[in-house]
């Protein structure tokens, strides 16, 4: 009896999920936010999220070190085209001492025109936090047209 009672014990322990951290809260929230605007085009409040000073790095796109260059290659190359969908087993948070957080995860992107969804790629997001604004600092997305994938995603020069 008691060593059933021990087994039901650690099954319910290990099948429910570990408290949420209030950093990853926090940086999941903005994530939804983020691409909310991202993939209804709301450019200003989208943009409203990054440092003036944002370095964005693309493997197929290229890197840019300017703001509204990166804006202007999702209105050019995402808004109508593509939305993006967070692949949630993925996410994870990292605290910076003294300074924000490092997000990380994969995600992919679906063509609006098609619906169909191709290929898996990576990211990684660098938040400061500043007078109580998180901004994002840096961008690294990555793993675009990997050879494991049916077919290569939308090309696109940020995200």
């Amino acid at each position: 009896m008691i060593t059933a009672i021990a087994v039901a014990a650690a099954l319910l322990a290990t099948s429910m999920p570990p408290p949420a951290n209030p950093l990853t809260t926090e940086i999941s929230a903005l994530d939804a936010q983020v691409f909310d605007a991202y993939n209804r085009c709301d450019l200003p409040t989208f943009s409203g999220y990054f440092d003036p000073k944002v370095a964005f790095y693309h493997d197929t796109g290229g890197a840019t070190f300017e703001h509204d260059a990166m804006v202007d290659g999702v209105r050019k190359y995402i808004c109508g085209k593509v939305k993006r969908e967070l692949i949630p087993a993925t996410f994870r948070v990292y605290p910076i001492k003294d300074y924000g957080a490092i997000e990380e995860g994969e995600h992919r992107f679906c063509e609006l025109a098609t619906g169909r969804c191709e290929g898996i790629a990576k990211f990684v997001m660098v938040w400061a936090k500043q007078d109580g604004a998180w901004r994002i600092t840096s961008v690294l997305s990555y793993g675009h047209g990997r050879s494991d994938w049916p077919s290569q995603p939308p090309k696109a020069d940020a995200y």
